[in-house]
Protein backbone atom coordinates (compact mmCIF):
# COMPACT_ATOMS: atom_id res chain seq x y z
CA UNK A 1 0.00 0.00 0.00
CA UNK A 2 3.21 2.28 -0.23
CA UNK A 3 2.09 5.73 -1.27
CA UNK A 4 -1.36 4.03 -2.93
CA UNK A 5 -3.41 7.30 -3.70
CA UNK A 6 -6.77 7.49 -2.87
CA UNK A 7 -9.29 10.42 -3.71
CA UNK A 8 -6.28 12.51 -2.75
CA UNK A 9 -4.41 11.55 -0.05
CA UNK A 10 -1.52 8.57 0.23
CA UNK A 11 -0.93 6.14 2.31
CA UNK A 12 2.10 4.87 3.78
CA UNK A 13 3.40 1.64 5.18
CA UNK A 14 4.32 1.54 8.98
CA UNK A 15 6.51 -0.62 11.05
CA UNK A 16 5.38 -3.90 12.13
CA UNK A 17 4.82 -2.96 15.57
CA UNK A 18 3.00 0.26 14.60
CA UNK A 19 -0.72 -1.09 15.66
CA UNK A 20 1.21 -2.64 18.57
CA UNK A 21 2.03 0.08 20.12
CA UNK A 22 -1.08 1.70 19.76
CA UNK A 23 -3.41 -0.90 21.02
CA UNK A 24 -6.34 -0.65 23.01
CA UNK A 25 -7.82 -3.03 25.84
CA UNK A 26 -11.47 -3.94 25.64
CA UNK A 27 -13.32 -4.05 28.87
CA UNK A 28 -16.42 -2.16 28.59
CA UNK A 29 -19.67 -4.19 29.22
CA UNK A 30 -23.40 -2.58 28.39
CA UNK A 31 -23.00 -1.27 32.12
CA UNK A 32 -19.99 0.61 31.46
CA UNK A 33 -21.58 1.99 27.94
CA UNK A 34 -23.85 3.71 29.31
CA UNK A 35 -22.25 4.79 32.57
CA UNK A 36 -19.51 6.55 29.90
CA UNK A 37 -22.54 8.50 28.36
CA UNK A 38 -24.51 9.23 31.21
CA UNK A 39 -21.15 10.59 32.73
CA UNK A 40 -19.94 12.81 29.59
CA UNK A 41 -23.29 14.32 29.82
CA UNK A 42 -24.01 14.98 33.83
CA UNK A 43 -22.46 17.72 34.34
CA UNK A 44 -25.25 19.19 31.62
CA UNK A 45 -27.78 19.10 34.77
CA UNK A 46 -25.48 21.12 36.86
CA UNK A 47 -24.37 23.99 35.41
CA UNK A 48 -25.01 25.42 31.68
CA UNK A 49 -28.10 24.61 31.33
CA UNK A 50 -29.63 27.92 32.56
CA UNK A 51 -27.85 30.48 30.22
CA UNK A 52 -30.15 29.49 28.03
CA UNK A 53 -33.04 31.22 30.29
CA UNK A 54 -30.90 34.22 29.98
CA UNK A 55 -31.68 34.10 26.26
CA UNK A 56 -35.38 33.14 26.01
CA UNK A 57 -36.50 32.95 29.51
CA UNK A 58 -37.86 29.54 31.21
CA UNK A 59 -40.74 28.79 28.41
CA UNK A 60 -37.95 29.59 25.39
CA UNK A 61 -35.62 27.00 27.10
CA UNK A 62 -38.63 24.51 27.47
CA UNK A 63 -39.19 24.67 23.64
CA UNK A 64 -35.92 24.90 22.55
CA UNK A 65 -35.47 21.69 25.20
CA UNK A 66 -38.02 20.06 23.27
CA UNK A 67 -36.58 20.80 19.73
CA UNK A 68 -33.45 19.32 21.14
CA UNK A 69 -35.02 16.19 22.20
CA UNK A 70 -36.07 15.49 18.62
CA UNK A 71 -32.87 16.08 17.45
CA UNK A 72 -30.77 13.40 19.85
CA UNK A 73 -33.28 11.01 19.34
CA UNK A 74 -32.92 11.11 15.41
CA UNK A 75 -29.15 11.10 15.99
CA UNK A 76 -28.68 8.28 18.49
CA UNK A 77 -31.08 6.26 16.35
CA UNK A 78 -29.07 6.66 13.29
CA UNK A 79 -25.20 6.99 14.97
CA UNK A 80 -26.38 3.23 16.89
CA UNK A 81 -27.12 1.69 13.42
CA UNK A 82 -23.42 3.28 11.86
CA UNK A 83 -21.92 2.25 15.36
CA UNK A 84 -23.06 -1.18 15.00
CA UNK A 85 -22.33 -1.57 11.34
CA UNK A 86 -18.27 0.23 11.44
CA UNK A 87 -17.85 -0.66 14.93
CA UNK A 88 -14.24 1.14 15.03
CA UNK A 89 -12.89 3.90 17.39
CA UNK A 90 -12.96 6.67 15.02
CA UNK A 91 -16.96 6.91 15.62
CA UNK A 92 -17.83 10.00 13.99
CA UNK A 93 -15.08 10.37 11.28
CA UNK A 94 -15.26 6.62 10.51
CA UNK A 95 -18.56 7.27 9.50
CA UNK A 96 -17.67 10.24 7.49
CA UNK A 97 -14.42 8.47 5.97
CA UNK A 98 -16.77 5.57 4.78
CA UNK A 99 -19.55 8.02 3.05
CA UNK A 100 -17.53 11.07 2.05
CA UNK A 101 -14.00 9.95 1.74
CA UNK A 102 -10.94 11.26 3.63
CA UNK A 103 -11.83 15.30 3.69
CA UNK A 104 -15.34 14.45 4.59
CA UNK A 105 -13.55 12.52 7.73
CA UNK A 106 -11.31 14.28 8.82
CA UNK A 107 -13.56 17.41 8.45
CA UNK A 108 -15.95 15.21 10.77
CA UNK A 109 -13.05 14.23 12.58
CA UNK A 110 -11.99 17.36 13.70
CA UNK A 111 -14.96 18.62 14.46
CA UNK A 112 -15.83 16.53 17.13
CA UNK A 113 -11.98 17.12 18.04
CA UNK A 114 -13.01 20.63 18.68
CA UNK A 115 -16.46 20.13 20.51
CA UNK A 116 -14.75 17.57 22.96
CA UNK A 117 -11.79 19.45 24.09
CA UNK A 118 -13.94 22.91 24.60
CA UNK A 119 -16.33 20.80 26.55
CA UNK A 120 -13.84 19.45 28.78
CA UNK A 121 -12.39 22.97 29.33
CA UNK A 122 -16.13 24.07 29.80
CA UNK A 123 -16.12 21.43 32.58
CA UNK A 124 -13.41 22.51 34.31
CA UNK A 125 -14.77 25.98 33.92
CA UNK A 126 -17.46 25.13 36.29
CA UNK A 127 -16.43 22.74 38.34
CA UNK A 128 -13.61 25.28 39.21
CA UNK A 129 -16.99 27.43 39.70
CA UNK A 130 -18.69 25.22 42.26
CA UNK A 131 -15.18 23.79 43.82
CA UNK A 132 -14.15 27.25 45.07
CA UNK A 133 -17.30 27.86 46.31
CA UNK A 134 -17.62 24.95 48.66
CA UNK A 135 -14.02 25.63 49.73
CA UNK A 136 -14.56 29.39 50.22
CA UNK A 137 -18.13 28.69 52.27
CA UNK A 138 -16.57 25.39 54.77
CA UNK A 139 -12.96 26.91 55.02
CA UNK A 140 -12.60 30.29 53.97
CA UNK A 141 -10.25 29.22 51.13
CA UNK A 142 -10.55 30.40 47.77
CA UNK A 143 -7.81 29.81 44.76
CA UNK A 144 -7.68 31.84 41.71
CA UNK A 145 -9.47 29.66 38.58
CA UNK A 146 -6.53 29.21 36.55
CA UNK A 147 -5.12 27.15 39.38
CA UNK A 148 -7.95 25.30 40.08
CA UNK A 149 -8.43 24.52 36.49
CA UNK A 150 -4.96 22.91 37.03
CA UNK A 151 -5.55 20.60 39.74
CA UNK A 152 -8.59 19.83 37.92
CA UNK A 153 -7.07 18.70 34.78
CA UNK A 154 -4.04 16.93 36.57
CA UNK A 155 -6.59 14.70 38.32
CA UNK A 156 -8.63 13.47 35.63
CA UNK A 157 -4.96 13.30 33.47
CA UNK A 158 -4.23 10.94 36.26
CA UNK A 159 -7.32 8.72 36.38
CA UNK A 160 -7.72 8.59 32.30
CA UNK A 161 -4.00 7.52 31.89
CA UNK A 162 -4.52 5.00 34.63
CA UNK A 163 -5.94 2.48 32.35
CA UNK A 164 -9.23 1.39 30.64
CA UNK A 165 -10.57 -0.55 34.11
CA UNK A 166 -9.73 2.20 35.91
CA UNK A 167 -11.50 4.63 33.67
CA UNK A 168 -14.65 2.68 33.41
CA UNK A 169 -15.04 1.86 36.86
CA UNK A 170 -14.52 5.32 37.82
CA UNK A 171 -17.39 6.39 35.25
CA UNK A 172 -19.81 3.91 36.49
CA UNK A 173 -19.46 5.24 40.21
CA UNK A 174 -19.46 8.84 39.30
CA UNK A 175 -22.23 8.34 37.05
CA UNK A 176 -24.48 6.34 39.39
CA UNK A 177 -24.01 9.06 42.37
CA UNK A 178 -24.53 11.82 40.13
CA UNK A 179 -28.19 10.52 39.34
CA UNK A 180 -28.63 10.06 43.73
CA UNK A 181 -27.51 13.86 44.30
CA UNK A 182 -30.06 14.68 41.68
CA UNK A 183 -32.54 12.22 42.53
CA UNK A 184 -31.72 13.76 46.17
CA UNK A 185 -32.35 17.25 44.92
CA UNK A 186 -35.38 16.95 43.22
CA UNK A 187 -37.11 15.10 46.71
CA UNK A 188 -35.68 18.02 48.49
CA UNK A 189 -37.21 20.73 46.09
CA UNK A 190 -40.63 19.04 45.81
CA UNK A 191 -41.65 18.76 49.54
CA UNK A 192 -39.63 21.79 50.31
CA UNK A 193 -42.36 24.01 49.89
CA UNK A 194 -40.33 26.30 47.97
CA UNK A 195 -41.53 25.76 44.32
CA UNK A 196 -43.48 27.98 42.69
CA UNK A 197 -44.70 27.75 38.91
CA UNK A 198 -44.32 31.97 39.41
CA UNK A 199 -40.59 31.83 39.98
CA UNK A 200 -40.42 30.63 36.46
CA UNK A 201 -41.68 33.48 34.72
CA UNK A 202 -40.53 35.92 36.81
CA UNK A 203 -38.45 37.40 33.90
CA UNK A 204 -39.94 40.68 33.10
CA UNK A 205 -40.91 40.65 29.15
CA UNK A 206 -39.57 43.05 26.59
CA UNK A 207 -42.34 45.40 24.34
CA UNK A 208 -44.66 42.94 22.51
CA UNK A 209 -43.87 39.96 24.64
CA UNK A 210 -44.80 37.71 27.34
CA UNK A 211 -43.90 35.90 30.62
CA UNK A 212 -43.47 32.76 28.90
CA UNK A 213 -41.32 33.99 26.03
CA UNK A 214 -40.05 37.36 27.63
CA UNK A 215 -37.83 37.10 24.68
CA UNK A 216 -39.89 36.66 21.52
CA UNK A 217 -39.72 33.58 19.40
CA UNK A 218 -36.51 34.19 18.00
CA UNK A 219 -34.56 33.70 21.31
CA UNK A 220 -35.80 30.31 21.51
CA UNK A 221 -32.46 29.25 18.50
CA UNK A 222 -30.59 31.58 20.76
CA UNK A 223 -31.33 29.28 23.61
CA UNK A 224 -30.95 26.24 22.02
CA UNK A 225 -27.17 25.66 22.35
CA UNK A 226 -27.88 25.55 26.39
CA UNK A 227 -30.56 23.11 26.01
CA UNK A 228 -28.22 20.98 23.95
CA UNK A 229 -25.93 20.78 27.45
CA UNK A 230 -28.58 18.67 28.92
CA UNK A 231 -27.19 15.77 26.25
CA UNK A 232 -24.55 16.82 24.82
CA UNK A 233 -21.96 14.11 24.80
CA UNK A 234 -24.16 11.04 24.74
CA UNK A 235 -22.86 10.85 21.18
CA UNK A 236 -19.31 10.00 22.07
CA UNK A 237 -20.39 6.18 22.58
CA UNK A 238 -19.05 4.31 19.71
CA UNK A 239 -15.06 6.24 20.37
CA UNK A 240 -15.02 3.22 22.78
CA UNK A 241 -16.11 0.79 20.33
CA UNK A 242 -12.44 -1.17 20.26
CA UNK A 243 -12.61 -1.04 24.12
CA UNK A 244 -16.69 -2.73 24.41
CA UNK A 245 -16.98 -6.44 24.92
CA UNK A 246 -19.63 -6.47 22.49
CA UNK A 247 -19.98 -3.14 20.53
CA UNK A 248 -22.48 -3.86 17.37
CA UNK A 249 -25.00 -4.95 20.07
CA UNK A 250 -24.35 -2.61 23.23
CA UNK A 251 -23.31 0.48 21.61
CA UNK A 252 -27.03 0.99 20.23
CA UNK A 253 -28.51 0.10 23.59
CA UNK A 254 -26.39 1.92 25.60
CA UNK A 255 -26.91 5.51 23.53
CA UNK A 256 -31.35 4.77 23.66
CA UNK A 257 -30.98 4.07 27.55
CA UNK A 258 -28.82 6.83 28.39
CA UNK A 259 -30.60 8.86 26.20
CA UNK A 260 -34.07 8.21 27.95
CA UNK A 261 -32.24 8.63 31.51
CA UNK A 262 -30.92 12.01 30.54
CA UNK A 263 -34.43 13.48 29.02
CA UNK A 264 -35.67 12.52 32.90
CA UNK A 265 -33.29 14.12 34.85
CA UNK A 266 -33.36 17.08 32.24
CA UNK A 267 -37.38 18.22 33.22
CA UNK A 268 -36.40 17.34 36.65
CA UNK A 269 -33.92 20.05 36.76
CA UNK A 270 -35.68 22.29 34.38
CA UNK A 271 -38.38 22.74 36.07
CA UNK A 272 -37.43 22.37 39.72
CA UNK A 273 -34.22 24.22 39.67
CA UNK A 274 -35.39 27.75 38.41
CA UNK A 275 -39.27 26.72 40.37
CA UNK A 276 -36.84 27.34 43.62
CA UNK A 277 -34.69 30.20 43.17
CA UNK A 278 -36.56 32.04 40.60
CA UNK A 279 -35.83 31.78 36.63
CA UNK A 280 -34.43 35.47 36.73
CA UNK A 281 -31.75 34.94 39.85
CA UNK A 282 -30.53 31.60 38.07
CA UNK A 283 -30.02 32.88 34.55
CA UNK A 284 -26.38 34.10 34.65
CA UNK A 285 -25.70 31.84 37.79
CA UNK A 286 -22.12 29.26 37.55
CA UNK A 287 -23.41 27.32 39.88
CA UNK A 288 -26.96 26.87 39.68
CA UNK A 289 -27.36 23.36 41.14
CA UNK A 290 -26.14 25.14 44.15
CA UNK A 291 -27.76 28.18 44.18
CA UNK A 292 -31.04 25.56 44.16
CA UNK A 293 -29.39 23.95 47.32
CA UNK A 294 -29.00 27.39 49.04
CA UNK A 295 -32.46 28.74 48.79
CA UNK A 296 -33.50 25.14 50.22
CA UNK A 297 -31.89 24.88 53.07
CA UNK A 298 -31.20 28.20 55.46
CA UNK A 299 -27.57 26.94 56.76
CA UNK A 300 -25.34 28.27 54.22
CA UNK A 301 -22.52 25.68 55.47
CA UNK A 302 -25.11 22.59 55.04
CA UNK A 303 -26.09 24.03 51.50
CA UNK A 304 -22.29 23.67 50.84
CA UNK A 305 -21.91 19.96 51.88
CA UNK A 306 -24.64 19.39 49.29
CA UNK A 307 -23.05 21.11 46.94
CA UNK A 308 -19.99 19.12 47.24
CA UNK A 309 -21.88 15.89 46.27
CA UNK A 310 -23.38 18.32 43.72
CA UNK A 311 -19.37 18.45 41.98
CA UNK A 312 -19.85 14.99 41.59
CA UNK A 313 -21.63 15.47 38.35
CA UNK A 314 -18.77 17.86 37.10
CA UNK A 315 -16.40 15.06 38.11
CA UNK A 316 -18.33 12.69 36.14
CA UNK A 317 -18.10 14.83 33.02
CA UNK A 318 -14.37 15.54 33.34
CA UNK A 319 -14.05 12.18 33.28
CA UNK A 320 -16.47 10.76 30.05
CA UNK A 321 -15.48 13.67 28.08
CA UNK A 322 -11.67 13.39 28.76
CA UNK A 323 -12.44 10.03 27.62
CA UNK A 324 -13.95 11.28 24.08
CA UNK A 325 -11.50 13.78 23.49
CA UNK A 326 -8.71 11.26 24.04
CA UNK A 327 -10.30 8.52 21.75
CA UNK A 328 -10.31 10.75 19.08
CA UNK A 329 -7.62 12.15 18.88
CA UNK A 330 -6.07 8.47 19.19
CA UNK A 331 -8.18 7.40 15.86
CA UNK A 332 -7.37 10.55 13.79
CA UNK A 333 -3.90 10.31 14.88
CA UNK A 334 -3.30 6.62 14.00
CA UNK A 335 -4.52 7.02 10.54
CA UNK A 336 -2.37 9.53 10.23
CA UNK A 337 -4.68 12.77 9.98
CA UNK A 338 -2.70 14.16 12.98
CA UNK A 339 0.66 13.82 13.81
CA UNK A 340 1.54 9.78 14.47
CA UNK A 341 3.13 10.46 17.97
CA UNK A 342 -0.34 11.27 19.70
CA UNK A 343 -1.81 7.97 19.10
CA UNK A 344 0.90 6.10 21.21
CA UNK A 345 -0.77 4.11 24.05
CA UNK A 346 2.04 2.84 26.02
CA UNK A 347 2.31 0.00 28.85
CA UNK A 348 -1.70 0.99 30.21
CA UNK A 349 -3.29 0.93 26.53
CA UNK A 350 -4.35 4.41 27.11
CA UNK A 351 -3.81 6.95 24.66
CA UNK A 352 -1.92 9.12 27.30
CA UNK A 353 0.27 11.62 24.53
CA UNK A 354 -3.61 12.34 23.02
CA UNK A 355 -5.58 12.66 26.33
CA UNK A 356 -2.39 15.59 27.62
CA UNK A 357 -2.26 16.99 24.49
CA UNK A 358 -6.43 18.05 24.52
CA UNK A 359 -5.51 19.16 28.33
CA UNK A 360 -3.14 21.45 27.16
CA UNK A 361 -5.28 23.03 24.30
CA UNK A 362 -8.12 23.12 26.08
CA UNK A 363 -6.08 25.08 29.10
CA UNK A 364 -4.98 27.63 27.08
CA UNK A 365 -8.30 28.03 25.43
CA UNK A 366 -9.74 28.76 28.76
CA UNK A 367 -7.28 30.93 29.63
CA UNK A 368 -8.00 32.98 26.59
CA UNK A 369 -11.58 33.13 27.19
CA UNK A 370 -10.95 34.04 30.43
CA UNK A 371 -8.30 37.01 29.78
CA UNK A 372 -9.88 38.24 26.80
CA UNK A 373 -12.30 40.12 28.78
CA UNK A 374 -14.93 37.65 28.34
CA UNK A 375 -17.12 34.85 30.68
CA UNK A 376 -14.81 31.66 29.75
CA UNK A 377 -17.60 29.34 30.38
CA UNK A 378 -19.83 30.92 27.90
CA UNK A 379 -17.27 31.37 25.02
CA UNK A 380 -16.02 27.99 25.27
CA UNK A 381 -19.38 26.20 25.61
CA UNK A 382 -20.14 27.89 22.50
CA UNK A 383 -16.75 26.60 20.75
CA UNK A 384 -18.15 23.25 22.24
CA UNK A 385 -21.64 23.54 20.67
CA UNK A 386 -20.76 25.06 17.13
CA UNK A 387 -18.11 22.12 16.92
CA UNK A 388 -21.25 19.41 18.02
CA UNK A 389 -23.80 20.83 15.42
CA UNK A 390 -21.27 20.24 12.62
CA UNK A 391 -20.28 16.75 13.79
CA UNK A 392 -23.72 16.14 14.00
CA UNK A 393 -25.15 17.17 10.51
CA UNK A 394 -22.00 15.55 9.08
CA UNK A 395 -22.98 12.30 11.01
CA UNK A 396 -26.34 12.60 9.68
CA UNK A 397 -25.35 13.08 6.06
CA UNK A 398 -23.08 10.51 6.47
CA UNK A 399 -25.95 8.22 7.43
CA UNK A 400 -28.06 9.18 4.49
CA UNK A 401 -25.26 8.63 2.13
CA UNK A 402 -24.02 5.26 3.62
CA UNK A 403 -28.03 4.48 3.62
CA UNK A 404 -28.00 5.13 -0.73
CA UNK A 405 -24.96 3.97 -1.13
CA UNK A 406 -24.20 0.75 0.47
CA UNK A 407 -27.66 -0.63 1.08
CA UNK A 408 -25.95 -4.26 1.59
CA UNK A 409 -23.85 -3.00 4.12
CA UNK A 410 -24.37 -4.72 7.50
CA UNK A 411 -26.40 -3.59 9.93
CA UNK A 412 -27.24 -6.12 13.25
CA UNK A 413 -29.01 -2.93 14.88
CA UNK A 414 -31.06 -0.29 12.41
CA UNK A 415 -32.61 2.81 13.18
CA UNK A 416 -36.66 2.47 13.80
CA UNK A 417 -36.88 5.87 12.19
CA UNK A 418 -34.75 5.12 9.19
CA UNK A 419 -33.68 8.53 7.16
CA UNK A 420 -36.58 10.14 8.68
CA UNK A 421 -34.89 10.56 11.90
CA UNK A 422 -31.70 11.58 10.42
CA UNK A 423 -33.56 14.42 8.62
CA UNK A 424 -34.49 15.64 11.22
CA UNK A 425 -31.26 15.77 13.72
CA UNK A 426 -29.93 16.97 10.70
CA UNK A 427 -32.23 19.74 9.92
CA UNK A 428 -32.52 21.20 13.72
CA UNK A 429 -28.52 20.51 13.90
CA UNK A 430 -28.46 23.21 10.77
CA UNK A 431 -30.66 25.63 12.61
CA UNK A 432 -28.62 25.48 15.71
CA UNK A 433 -25.41 26.05 13.26
CA UNK A 434 -27.02 28.73 12.10
CA UNK A 435 -28.38 30.55 14.67
CA UNK A 436 -25.60 30.44 16.13
CA UNK A 437 -23.64 32.10 13.08
CA UNK A 438 -26.39 34.40 13.02
CA UNK A 439 -26.01 35.78 16.87
CA UNK A 440 -23.74 38.49 17.46
CA UNK A 441 -23.42 36.90 21.39
CA UNK A 442 -21.45 34.26 19.65
CA UNK A 443 -19.46 35.93 17.38
CA UNK A 444 -15.98 35.39 19.20
CA UNK A 445 -16.28 31.84 20.01
CA UNK A 446 -17.37 31.39 15.83
CA UNK A 447 -14.04 33.22 14.80
CA UNK A 448 -12.14 31.50 17.21
CA UNK A 449 -13.31 27.82 15.83
CA UNK A 450 -13.11 29.31 12.37
CA UNK A 451 -9.26 30.50 13.08
CA UNK A 452 -8.95 26.85 14.24
CA UNK A 453 -10.57 25.07 11.63
CA UNK A 454 -8.80 26.70 8.83
CA UNK A 455 -5.00 25.94 10.59
CA UNK A 456 -6.51 22.20 11.00
CA UNK A 457 -7.43 22.02 6.98
CA UNK A 458 -3.87 23.80 5.64
CA UNK A 459 -1.96 21.54 8.29
CA UNK A 460 -4.05 18.18 6.64
CA UNK A 461 -3.92 19.59 3.00
CA UNK A 462 0.08 20.14 3.35
CA UNK A 463 0.89 17.15 5.63
CA UNK A 464 -1.73 14.81 6.95
CA UNK A 465 -3.11 13.93 3.56
CA UNK A 466 0.09 12.50 2.18
CA UNK A 467 0.47 10.11 5.38
CA UNK A 468 -2.33 8.76 5.54
CA UNK A 469 -2.07 4.70 7.19
CA UNK A 470 -4.38 2.20 6.91
CA UNK A 471 -5.75 2.22 10.61
CA UNK A 472 -9.04 -0.29 10.62
CA UNK A 473 -11.15 3.50 10.04
CA UNK A 474 -9.07 3.57 6.68
CA UNK A 475 -8.69 0.05 6.08
CA UNK A 476 -12.56 -0.75 6.31
CA UNK A 477 -13.07 1.90 3.76
CA UNK A 478 -10.62 1.32 1.10
CA UNK A 479 -11.18 -2.41 1.03
CA UNK A 480 -15.07 -2.31 1.30
CA UNK A 481 -16.66 0.81 0.03
CA UNK A 482 -13.70 2.05 -2.98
Amino acid sequence: MSNKNVQGVSYTDVSHDYFEKRGLQRHASLFGLWALGIAAVISGDFSGWNFGIGEAGWGGLLIASLLVVAMYFGMIFSIGEMASALPHTGGAYSFARSAMGPWGGFVTGFAETIEYVATTGVVVFFSASYADGITKELFNLSMPVWVWWIILYAIFLAVNIAGVRTSFRFMEIVAVASLVVLGVFSVMAIFSGKFSVDNLFNIAPTDGNTEFLPFGFWAIIAAMPFAMWFFLGIEELPLAAEEAENPTRDIPKAGIRGLITLCVTGILVLVLNPGITGADQLKESGEPLLDGFRAILPNADIAAILAAFALIGLLASLQGIMFAYGRNIYSLSRAGYFPKVLSLTGTRKTPWIALVAGAIVGYCALLWAQYGGEAAGAIVLNIAVWGAVLAYLLQMVSYLLLKSKYPNLNRPYKSPLGSMGAIVGGVIAALIFIGQALNEGYRDAIIAIAVVYVIGLLGFALFGRKKLVLSPEEAAAVKGHE
